[in-house]
């Protein structure tokens, strides 16, 4: 509501300026803006005002148990805001990330509201005009105050933020098949050579190791850039994402080749460039395989597909002479940004207050997801893996970004492309490396 009050004081003081001056056709400029102004604030009073319309709100699909919560969060809305009704717009994870958004943002009909990971991603939606400032609309009935300060890392650009805070996701630990384990007798790894015998026992009892789906890339890429950033630790990761070191050298070669290693022992399904992440969840979950690497919506997925499924997790082991942190956390925050081309800003406030309260957290932490809201996690009454999975995210001593949501998305693309190839055997460590080098060079030389 500030927001509006200031914009409709700075037309009064442009009429007001251009009558002084007796110019009528700045007159006559100035009105007609004070009148768009007037309109745009009328249209951003918010819900409770008499106007009807369609808030519109875009996301990857989450999957049938929080779809069904979204719905609940879009009756109880449109309960208190009668003149108002909620379009929720769920699509394919993999189109919504790729293609999906800028589609929907660039349509005639663009979200309001939309899901977004926090970091480079927010950036580009910030550079592309699609993100409206929500600096100020936060301190409204103590909005900000349903988080602590740290929730808002990677939402903000100069100083400005852009996100509301929804979960925090570790987007890849090892899960495992409980049943499989017990029965040859393994217990999880916590060493790179302790995970290699226990792939080879599990090979050895004819069962596929690892189950992964990398058709679209960042599955396996997530996974595989967490070896990376183990073994040549998280500063030279960064560094290679952000261009200031080349990705060809003797430090990540020797990270890739743990990589050809799996390749080469076949621990990992042949099939793993040619299938999507949801596929290798159904191997894992009908016991074809004994582990796989994915992050924490694995939960959801498994309450949905498999409740009668046994498996827990296990984080990354420690490489063997890694130069990063042994303990680090692959991660990432995301959120919901609100659309700058709105003409509703209020009522998805409003919105977005509904969605941190503490009726709708409670809902979904039921439904295996973690908000961020404080005090959302109430252990005794929440999925044990839930728990287990905040506290190691809490809990981590190093946070490391995923390549495609924490970098430039050609250099993420770039490398989980060269991290894949190695994967299947069709490029050498050092050829995959020197490939990415090659494809972001432009990149580089627009840089200087």
């Amino acid at each position: 509501m500030k927001k509006t009050m200031m914009a409709l004081s700075a037309a009064t003081l442009l009429v007001t300026g251009a009558a002084g001056c007796g110019n009528a056709d700045n007159n006559k400029a100035a009105n007609s803006e004070n009148a768009a102004t007037s309109s745009n604030a009328a249209a951003n009073n918010g819900a409770a005002s008499n106007e009807e319309f369609t808030l519109r709100i875009a996301m990857g699909s989450p999957g049938e148990k929080l779809i069904a919560v979204w719905n609940e969060i879009k009756d109880m809305y449109e309960e208190k805001y009668p003149n108002v009704t909620v379009d929720l717009n769920f699509q394919d994870d993999d189109m919504y990330q790729t293609i999906g958004l800028p589609n929907l943002l660039n349509s005639d009909n663009a979200p309001d509201i939309y899901f977004e990971w926090a970091g480079q991603r927010l950036k580009m939606r910030e550079e592309e005009g699609f993100a409206a400032d929500l600096t100020e609309a936060l301190q409204q009935d103590g909005l900000k105050d349903r988080f602590v300060e740290s929730d808002f890392n990677g939402m903000s650009v100069d100083g400005k933020t852009y996100m509301i805070p929804s979960n925090a996701d570790v987007t890849n630990v090892i899960w495992y098949n409980k049943e499989i384990f017990d029965e040859l007798k393994l217990t999880p790894p916590k060493t790179w050579d302790e995970f290699v015998a226990v792939s080879n026992k599990v090979k050895e009892a004819g069962i596929t190791p690892i189950a992964v789906g990398n058709k679209d890339l960042w599955a396996g890429g997530n996974w595989m850039a967490h070896i990376i950033s183990r073994v040549v630790g998280e500063q030279a990761y960064a560094d290679a994402l952000t261009m200031k070191k080349p990705f060809n050298s003797p430090e990540f070669v020797k990270a890739l080749n743990y990589i050809k290693v799996m390749r080469d022992n076949e621990f990992v399904n042949k099939s793993a460039v040619a299938i999507a992440d949801n596929e290798a969840d159904t191997l894992f979950m009908n016991g074809q395989a004994a582990m796989h690497p994915i992050g924490s919506w694995f939960v959801s997925t498994a309450m949905e597909e498999a409740p009668d499924f046994e498996y827990d997790f296990f984080n990354l082991p420690s490489m063997p002479d890694g130069a990063g942190d042994q303990s680090s956390v692959l991660g990432v925050a995301t959120g919901y940004m609100i659309n700058k081309k709105t003409e509703h800003l209020q009522a998805a406030i409003d919105f977005m207050k509904m969605y941190v309260s503490p009726e709708v957290s409670a809902k979904l932490l039921e439904n295996g997801v973690t908000p961020m809201a404080k005090g959302a996690v109430d252990p005794s009454k929440t999925d044990a893996l839930t728990v287990k999975l905040n506290d190691l995210l809490k809990n981590a001593s190093a946070l490391v970004s995923p390549p495609d949501t924490g970098y430039n998305l050609e250099i993420a693309d770039a490398l989980n492309t060269a991290t894949s190839q190695v994967l299947s055997g069709s490029n050498t460590p050092e050829k995959a490396l020197a490939e990415i080098d090659s494809k972001i060079a432009h990149l580089k030389a627009e840089q200087k």
